[in-house]
This record gives structure tokens, sequence and C-alpha cells, in this order.
């Protein structure tokens, strides 16, 4: 029996479909580093690719964007440690709409700004299609990581292994596009290219 049978397809071979799929590009760097999958949308470039950190592996999603007025958000589905986190006072947004927020841990640096993005019914669909979602806006790659330039921050999702579920994979990247669109409408982001690469 081949391992290919056994195993299913490969990270690479479900990516580079994916690619084909999608319109992206799937990019092989060699041996030493991992490879990617890039996608464009209007003026940003989605990143998808694996990173190995304290022995594990995690699949990431990721998109550098102007940030108009500097808003930060975190969304996540809510679990055993944020109820534990919530009963010690852990912020929780709530957006209004109980079926949304029984199930989501919202935290952001204004509320209003995050009310706003989430009032758009499409945008909540593809969160909840999407299993594990935790997407957050971030400045910077953390104390020893890489800092971005003025006014750039990126749009980040994260998840332990690696992920080759053809269909999260090209809902995660229809979020991202959507959730793009929609911090342009609230007037959070900009539309233009960011100029850094990933």
């Amino acid at each position: 029996m081949a391992l290919h049978s056994l195993f299913g397809p490969s990270k690479d071979e479900i990516w580079q479909q994916i690619a084909k799929d999608i319109d992206g590009e799937f990019i092989d760097r060699g041996f030493w580093k991992t490879n990617v999958l890039r996608y464009s949308h209007k003026e940003w470039e989605l990143l998808l690719d694996t990173i190995h950190r304290d022995k594990m592996t995690f699949t990431r999603l990721r998109v550098p964007f102007l940030n108009k007025d500097n808003l930060y958000f975190k969304i996540y589905r809510e679990g055993f440690f944020s109820d534990i986190g919530k009963f010690f006072g852990m912020q929780d947004i709530e957006i209004g709409d109980p079926r949304f927020d029984d199930n989501y841990i919202i935290q952001s640096n204004n509320n209003n700004k995050v009310r706003k993005l989430l009032k758009e019914p499409k945008l909540k669909m593809l969160f909840e299609m999407v299993p594990k979602i935790h997407v957050s806006i971030r400045k910077d790659e953390g104390w020893f990581g890489r800092k971005y330039p003025q006014g750039v921050h990126v749009l980040y999702f994260e998840q332990t292994g690696i992920l080759k579920d053809k269909e999260t994979l090209k809902l995660l990247f229809r979020l991202f596009t959507e959730i793009l669109d929609q911090l342009v409408h609230i007037d959070s982001a900009y539309e233009n290219d960011p100029k850094m690469k990933l």
C-alpha cells in the first residue's frame, strides 16, 4: 500500500490545488524554507504558511494592511479557558447578536468599531463556518520578532498543526478578504498597498 493512499495527499499537494482553485500562487521555497501560498485581493497580499515554534507546527494566514485608526481586535471561539477568563474579568465585547455573543470572545481597543465590523451578516457567517477560528490584528511579531513599519499592521490567523482541509482553507481566505473590505468600509483601513512583504 502506498503512503499516499494511507495518509492522503500532502500539505503541498492540497495547497497547490487551493492555489489553482482561488487563483493564487503556490511557491516552493526549497528544502530549508517552508512553502507558501500567496493570494492577492485588491492591493493586499495574503500569505498562508507554516511555522515551527516550541517543537510544534502552526498554520498561519497573514496579510499586512495600513491601519487608519490603530484598531486592534482579537476574535475567537469560546472554550473552557475563555470561560475561566471571563469569570476573572477578561474583556468580552458583546455585539448584540446572541448567537455570536454566546460562541465568541471579542476583544478590542474600540468597541464601537468592532461592533460595526461585525454588523455585516456575511462576515459573521464566515466566522461561524471556520472551526477553531482565532483572528487578530497585530502591530508586530512579539518581543523578539519583526517590527512592522509605522501604520502597518497584520491581520493574523494561527492554528496548531498543519491545516490541510481544503474547504476550511478556502473559507479562511474568503473571511480575510471580507474582513479587509469591511475594515475599509468602517474607515479603519486604507485600501492602498502597505508596501510590506511577509
